[in-house]
């Protein structure tokens, strides 16, 4: 499933997104995290042994939402992907994609590097989208 343009636009410019996880036993967990969108696709970084990646080994399943939230309803905006997860260890994509996020957040490489001894790339391919606002 494709992005519109203006739901990309929307997703490559907005600063943080939450991703909702479950793991085998089916309890959901969210948490915000620093994106990029390449391709197509969504892409954050996390420690590998963060909570949301030990639920997208046991489950790749994945919900991304970025939204702009206005006291004028009216003017409520955002994106919900649902996909499915691909964690990426290291290797040149990891390379690739860690550069598009440090370029993005140039406050990455100090306060919260990626390597990838620790790190990894989670890439969310959508299935389905739903958006509002636009």
């Amino acid at each position: 499933m494709r992005l519109k343009k203006a739901e990309a636009r929307f997703i490559e410019w907005e600063r943080v997104c939450r991703v909702a996880t479950a793991g085998a036993g089916g309890w959901p967990h969210g948490v915000p995290v620093c994106h990029v969108l390449w391709n197509g696709k969504i892409y954050f970084g996390s420690g590998n042994d963060a909570k949301k990646v030990l639920n997208l080994r046991a489950n790749p399943r994945v919900a991304v939402t970025v939204d702009l939230y206005s006291d004028a309803w009216e003017s409520l905006k955002g994106v919900m992907v649902q996909g499915s997860a691909k964690l990426i260890e290291k290797g040149p994509r990891f390379r690739k994609i860690r550069q598009l996020l440090y370029t993005k957040y140039p406050q990455y490489p100090r306060e919260a590097a990626l390597d990838e001894k620790d790190s990894l790339i989670a890439e969310v391919t959508p299935t389905r989208i739903f958006s509002w606002g636009f």
